[in-house]
């Protein structure tokens, strides 16, 4: 694990640890049946019309990037991805590093109840304990991140039951092919390669160029950062990526619609 990385998980361990306590399935199965049923985020992933699913984030700033749109409205910006079109969103729940809130998912789920059409929306956050998937469902999220390289065995598959059992969906990040067949031995179908490396802040889209052809044919892949322009994205979509996650240049695009359009362009 990079050091940033490191730094990044021991701050979440503390940071939840007066929150701990035993969340068993029986409590997420019940859970999930007396919340409202959000929308599907693998279906999301899978355009019946074969074209690039476009994953749509709100982060206002990151430990790589700095402030990217800082101080702006999670409501407006899911607000906005809705009109552009957006497949699904993932939303920044971390506060000390991307300047996010459990508030801002709430928010924008909300909406999408209310304001038809929905968009599923992934809690995109640093998962070590199932009480992080509680907050998620209760929240309105669709999915969870786990996060291989930054988990033990233990903890990914704690945290992969814990979403069943809440009935959501779970996108399993991946750097390399160790991470890979670790991620396909927990029994992933969504699995994202990131293609920054948070050891040294570089951005190679030649990561899913190599790693997203060993996927079998049946698991939903995901090239995640680096996807600023067009080309970016025809380089995922020629990788086999049947979705590209995109935060800072959609953060930053006065028109989401058109380069949501760019994205999905043959």
């Amino acid at each position: 694990m990079s050091d940033k990385l490191t730094e990044i998980m021991a701050w979440k361990r503390r940071e939840i640890a007066p929150l701990l306590r035993e969340v068993s399935e029986t409590e997420l199965v019940q859970l999930d049946a007396a919340l409202p049923r959000p929308p599907l985020f693998a279906d999301a992933l899978r355009r019946a019309d074969g074209k690039l699913a476009v994953i749509s984030e709100i982060k206002r700033r990151s430990p790589s990037a700095g402030d990217i749109k800082a101080g702006a409205s999670s409501l407006q910006q899911a607000q906005r991805y809705q009109a552009a079109g957006a497949d699904a969103l993932s939303i920044l729940t971390d506060e000390k590093y991307f300047g996010g809130t459990l508030d801002d998912l709430r928010g924008a789920t909300a909406h999408f109840r209310a304001s038809p059409p929905a968009r599923p929306c992934l809690r995109k956050d640093f998962f070590v304990h199932p009480i992080q998937v509680l907050q998620a469902r209760e929240a309105g999220a669709s999915a969870i991140l786990i996060i291989v390289r930054a988990l033990n065995d233990d903890e990914i598959k704690s945290l992969f039951a814990a979403a069943r059992a809440a009935g959501l969906d779970a996108l399993f990040e991946i750097h390399n092919e160790t991470e890979l067949d670790r991620a396909l031995r927990h029994g992933a179908k969504i699995i994202g390669v990131n293609n920054r490396d948070l050891a040294i802040f570089k951005t190679d889209l030649g990561l899913s160029e190599r790693l997203i052809p060993k996927f079998p044919r049946e698991i939903t892949a995901v090239s995640e950062s680096g996807i600023f322009t067009a080309a970016d994205a025809a380089r995922a979509r020629a990788a086999g990526a049947h979705a590209v996650l995109v935060g800072e240049a959609l953060m930053r695009a006065a028109d989401p619609a058109a380069l949501i359009a760019e994205f999905r362009r043959p």
